[in-house]
């Protein structure tokens, strides 16, 4: 097999912000409409459990668990077990995080008018 060397020292070199890093995980959980929804109602919510999150969504129950995991995972949201149920809220911490990241991310393009006209 063939390798690049140029290629691999170029990717072991580039290295991204732990802002870009942060940034890309909160895009990745946000790029399903179903996730969308989830952080919608539970923004609505002061808190709420599972099966009330899958009363709302027109989706499986396992389809439901499996998108709470990704938002879980990057951070958007907290789960709290009070058995039999688990209870879920916005993280308030990631969730400004977000904000705050995206907000700059959007707003690069002031510095820059423009370069296709």
């Amino acid at each position: 097999m063939f390798v690049n060397l140029r290629t691999i020292r170029l990717l072991m070199t580039k290295k991204y912000t732990p802002q870009e890093e942060q940034l890309a995980r909160f895009a990745k959980a946000l790029g399903h409409p179903a996730r969308i929804a989830i952080l919608k109602f539970l923004a609505s919510q002061e808190e709420c459990f599972f099966g009330d999150i899958h009363e709302v969504l027109p989706i499986a129950k396992a389809t439901v668990s499996q998108h709470l995991t990704e938002l879980k995972n990057a951070g958007l949201i907290q789960g709290e077990i009070q058995p039999p149920k688990v209870k879920y809220c916005i993280n308030k911490e990631s969730w400004d995080l977000a904000k705050s990241l995206f907000g700059e991310f959007m707003n690069i393009n002031k510095v820059n008018k423009g370069c296709c006209k």
